[in-house]
């Protein structure tokens, strides 16, 4: 089950990092592109980058964070499921 939650928390971090090089990329990203509403849902620290400037690192270490409760839950509720025989 480590393993399975340490996956969430990469996937976490790839998602996170994959809409910084999505925003140096493309144009200059506002909070009102549509394209925003997808950013809040799969990277939640997001919706605080609008209030506050957050750097690179922390917003990868706190959407990692997210990814891995989000995963011991799915897991946890997958494990409850399917017990182990």
């Amino acid at each position: 089950m480590k393993l399975r939650i340490a996956i969430w928390s990469i996937a976490g971090v790839l998602v996170a990092g994959g809409w910084a090089v999505y925003a140096v990329a493309a144009r200059p990203l506002t909070f009102a592109d549509p394209i925003m509403a997808l950013v809040r849902v799969t990277c939640p620290i997001a919706i605080l980058g609008r209030s506050y400037p957050i750097s690179l690192s922390w917003v990868l270490l706190a959407n990692a964070a997210t990814y891995a409760l989000a995963g011991l839950m799915v897991e946890g509720l997958r494990l409850r499921q399917h017990p182990a025989k």
